[in-house]
């Protein structure tokens, strides 16, 4: 199944994407797709749904996150191989964990904001897993079964704060909008090989990014398996997953973002997203 979220920001409503390109809306299944709503219980409900009884969603609404907040929002970094090598980075023995804050997730065609005092925003395209059951202590045998479905991320990032300022990551992950999600959140049955899907990404149209879920240091099954030994994961959470090579830090001379600049994105089989950067305005 394709879920989506749609209408104005903060009164999303659950829909599912037909296949013939139309919302179904399946708010009579489910409140929100969020928490509980991803677990397996509440998606096999939706899948179990007669489509041609459940409303069309008319017109063009705004889509959403395809997740309602999530309560963690976990990053891996370094986890491309290829990307590692652009920034002149060692191959981690271990996957590198961070968090960006619940509160910067967006939808994946809304305007991004460049935070106040940034020099270095930058563009990642990712692969985000969404987890659907409970996760603590799981193994990588087991990983698969807790996991409602995929999406695709743009993990902006801020590269004078993140490495610049000292500290964690975070710093340069988390600000207001940094965290596109969607279009869709495509359940695993959908997608034949997670490990071999083609990702992009364009900066003003042009291909900056190129490159493949298969240069993964650490795959999905071993992230929510490692994940999960450190923390518990809820219904809802999500872990985005790493960045192919391409981004602006890595480029010679280094290339970031600037208000007017736009961002298109996509992942195979989990649709494409499309941002538009604008200035930090006080009160905005």
């Amino acid at each position: 199944m394709k879920l989506v979220r749609y209408g104005k920001p903060g009164k999303e409503k659950p829909g599912l994407l037909a296949d013939d390109g139309k919302i179904r809306e399946i708010s009579t299944l489910v409140d929100d797709l969020a928490g509980e709503g991803l677990s397996p219980k509440s998606l096999n409900r939706i899948r179990k749904a007669k489509l041609a009884s459940l409303p069309v969603v008319r017109g063009t609404p705004r889509i959403g996150a395809c997740v309602g907040r999530p309560g963690n929002f976990i990053a891996v970094g370094l986890n491309y191989a290829d990307h590692a090598a652009e920034t002149n980075s060692p191959i981690p023995k271990e996957p590198i964990l961070f968090n960006k804050a619940p509160n910067c997730v967006i939808g994946p065609n809304d305007d991004v904001v460049i935070p106040k005092g940034s020099v270095k925003t930058d563009w990642e395209v990712e692969l985000a897993v969404v987890i659907g059951s409970t996760a603590s202590y799981v193994s990588e045998k087991e990983a698969m079964n807790h996991v409602a479905g995929f999406c695709v991320c743009n993990d902006v990032s801020e590269r004078e704060f993140q490495a610049e300022r000292s500290g964690q990551w975070m710093k340069g992950k988390g600000c207001p909008t940094f965290g596109p999600l969607g279009p869709w959140l495509v359940t695993p049955d959908e997608i034949a090989d997670v490990q071999n899907l083609g990702m992009w990404l364009d900066v003003n149209g042009e291909r900056v990014q190129n490159g493949s879920t298969k240069t993964m240091i650490f795959n999905v099954k071993h992230l929510v398996s490692y994940i999960s030994q450190f923390m518990q994961l809820d219904p809802g959470d999500v872990i985005t997953t790493g960045t192919p090579p391409g981004v602006g830090l890595g480029m010679k001379p280094p290339r970031f973002l600037k208000a007017g600049d736009t961002c298109s994105l996509g992942i195979e089989g989990l649709g494409q997203q499309a941002q538009r950067f604008i200035a930090w305005k006080k009160g905005a």
